[in-house]
Formats: C-alpha cells, sequence, structure tokens
C-alpha cells in the first residue's frame, strides 16, 4: 500500500511545498531528455504510467483521505509522456509540450474540468491530465 503512494506521489517530487505538479511534470521531462526512447518503447511506457497511474493514486487517494491530493503527480508524469506521443523528441517540441500541458492542466478548458467530476478515484485522477495532454498533443501536430 506505501508502494503505491510512493508511486502516486513520485517519492518526494508530490511532498515539495510548492507546485508539486509543475515538477512532476519536469521529472518526465528529464526522464524523457535521458531516455529519448523509440516509439514503440514511448507508446508502452505511456500505457504503463497511465495504468500505474491510475492504480497507485486510487490507493494514495484513500490513504491521503482527500479527493485529487496535490502529493499526487503521477498523473503529471504520465500526461507529460502522452502529450508526446508521434512528435519528434527535438527541444522545441519538449519545451512547447512542457509549457502547452501545464497550460490545459492548470486551466482545464472544456470538458476537462467535468471529467475529475464524471469519473471517481485514480482514473478521476487521471482523465484531466489525458485529456490536457490530448489538448497539448493536437496543438502542437497542428
Amino acid at each position: 500500500m506505501i508502494f503505491l503512494k510512493y508511486i502516486a506521489t513520485l517519492g518526494f517530487i508530490g511532498y515539495l511545498p510548492f507546485a508539486p505538479g509543475t515538477f512532476g511534470t519536469l521529472a518526465a521531462v528529464i526522464f524523457m531528455v535521458i531516455l529519448k526512447p523509440s516509439l514503440p518503447l514511448h507508446i508502452g511506457l505511456t500505457v504503463f504510467f497511465i495504468i500505474a497511474g491510475i492504480v497507485s493514486s486510487n490507493k494514495a487517494e484513500e490513504l491521503f483521505r482527500q479527493k485529487d491530493s496535490r502529493h499526487i503527480v503521477i498523473d503529471e508524469f504520465a500526461g507529460y509522456m502522452a502529450s508526446l506521443l508521434f512528435l519528434p523528441l527535438s527541444w522545441g517540441y519538449i519545451i512547447a509540450a512542457f509549457v502547452l500541458f501545464r497550460f490545459f492542466d492548470i486551466l482545464k478548458p472544456p470538458p476537462l474540468r467535468r471529467l475529475e467530476d464524471v469519473f471517481n478515484g485514480g482514473f478521476g485522477i487521471m482523465a484531466d491530465d489525458i485529456g490536457a495532454a490530448v489538448y497539448t498533443n493536437l496543438v502542437l501536430q497542428l
């Protein structure tokens, strides 16, 4: 159980006193820059982190006794990874995806804000970030 909480918070990152979501996204940036995965690996890792995020954040939400606790940042990590799918992993796209993903994740334009209300638990926590990733990816694809 504690292991799932550790995954959901990305270790210490979720406990940072300010902007843990931004630092969770930054951890994904660093991960992608270091790994530079091929497309099949990128897809596989994104799916893995989305599933791990759903499972771990569901349990972490129970343990924190708070809906979508600010300490849960696996959703930002997985969302950022999804935002880069099918894009070149060049510095321009990596930085633009970071800025756009944080913009859409914080602003939560329609219908993203409703996703947390429509879905419960880990799926709800992950849903708005995956939506922000889709918005980010669409903008960058255009």
